[in-house]
């Protein structure tokens, strides 16, 4: 267990419990792909953004149990689309849902978490958090149109690529911390700083994997390297090879993300490092944590400030 996971542990028990509680269901293949995908793990980064921002600030009631599993059933949900969508077939080092099951049982799951999610935002009985999470479904959908449409071009520029990854990835870091403000009774101007460090976060966690599909461990990361790469997706690290490396490299990783082939991995991994691309990438994720950092400055001192400030250290220095 990580330190700053330590900091909400009895909290994260609580969460564990309801999650699982949650998934009752009168259809079994519901709660078993439901119970599959909780067992799986993860680091649970979100829902745990939601106890340590709704403590650090204050909070002091339970609704930030029920606000944290819902979080996580949205991200579920997010998932379990996302791996049909992109046709994968490992995630956290298991088979993805729709590799075990199929797509059609993989996608009505993840609605069904989504409407989970949803009755259990009614309960809650604040509209403010309501709207926060409406809108960032909403957002996270249009995040993954938007990359569906990019995958096999290699005409995506940088600007595009943040704003996709800010949809997809930031958009609920960024609820999770403004939805716990919100919860704790937040002003206005600490509910805005903790939705800006959840979004530079988001960032930076992004960032870092995108920079990690072309340099990290595939057992760290539970997936192959260069899978992005065999999805045609243009991330960072390959829209700067193609602005800043020769000739040659460039059109190399041009025609992989047409072909949506890692066939010539090894020689496009040697070109994203030549030119730098990939320290480039954490150089933007160092940046984006720094100034999700900045946000924190309002927050007393104490254990889950500091562990605000070692999740955002972590952002970067993880290998997966």
């Amino acid at each position: 267990m990580l330190p700053f996971h330590r900091v909400a542990a009895e909290d994260f028990t609580a969460v564990n419990q309801l999650i699982i509680d949650q998934l009752h269901s009168d259809v079994p293949l519901v709660e078993n792909i439901g119970h599959y995908l909780v067992e799986a793990g993860g680091k649970r980064l979100r829902p745990l953004l939601v106890l340590l921002c709704s403590r650090a600030t204050g909070y002091r009631g339970r609704d930030h149990i029920s606000l944290a599993a819902i979080i996580e059933f949205i991200h579920t949900a997010t998932l379990l689309h996302d791996d049909v969508v992109d046709v994968s077939e490992m995630r956290r080092g298991r088979l993805t849902a729709n590799a075990k099951w199929g797509n059609a049982p993989s996608v009505l799951v993840g609605d069904f978490l989504y409407s989970r999610a949803f009755q259990m935002m009614v309960a809650l009985k604040d509209m403010d958090i309501m709207a926060i999470l409406s809108d960032t479904t909403n957002t996270i959908a249009e995040g993954e149109v938007q990359q569906l449409v990019n995958a096999g071009n290699p005409e995506v520029g940088e600007d595009n690529y943040l704003t996709v990854i800010h949809k997809k990835t930031g958009a609920l870091f960024e609820a999770a911390c403004e939805a716990a403000a919100v919860l704790a009774g937040c002003p206005g101007e600490e509910r805005a700083s903790l939705k800006f460090y959840g979004r530079h976060l988001g960032l930076a966690f992004q960032l870092v994997d995108d920079a990690l599909d072309y340099r990290g461990d595939p057992s760290a990361l539970g997936k192959n390297v260069g899978d992005d790469l065999a999805e045609g997706k243009p991330t960072l690290p390959l829209i700067h090879t193609m602005a800043n490396g020769s000739a040659a490299q460039a059109a190399l990783v041009r025609e992989a993300i047409e072909q949506r082939s890692r066939a010539r991995l090894a020689e496009i991994v040697e070109a994203i490092e030549s030119c730098g691309a990939i320290d480039y990438t954490l150089e933007q994720a160092r940046a984006a944590v720094g100034k999700a950092r900045e946000y924190l400055a309002f927050l007393p001192e104490g254990e889950h400030k500091t562990a605000l400030q070692q999740l955002a250290s972590f952002a970067v220095e993880r290998s997966g």
